[in-house]
């Protein structure tokens, strides 16, 4: 159940940096896509503390910030047009088989 929740976690861990994203983007909605971001925050730093109370720590964060970090990526790129080159992808890919990694190894 604990890996349920750190990718519960990880999945509102994406929330936020879209929620400012979007907020960022105008003045239409901005303060409720500001209230998305924080209630992200929030539910992703609840899920995570869930999740740690079985997972090591470090193995928790480094998953948690990792799936966070690869769907905001793949999030930036499909919607809001972010560069894909063949570094940024390499990137990421290095960031998704550490997690692999740190999955296999607990």
């Amino acid at each position: 159940m604990e890996w349920i929740y750190l990718l519960i976690a990880a999945a509102f861990e994406t929330g936020w940096p879209v929620g400012l994203k979007m907020a960022a983007g105008g003045e239409n909605n901005k303060i409720w896509w500001i209230i998305f971001a924080i209630v992200a925050m929030t539910l992703s730093g609840l899920f995570l503390y869930f999740a740690q109370k079985q997972i090591p720590v470090g193995t928790a964060y480094a998953v948690w910030t990792g799936i966070g970090a690869s769907c905001t990526f793949l999030i930036g790129v499909l919607f809001f047009h972010d560069t894909l080159n063949l570094m940024r992808l390499l990137g990421v890919i290095f960031i998704i088989t550490g997690v692999v990694f740190l999955k296999l190894s607990h």
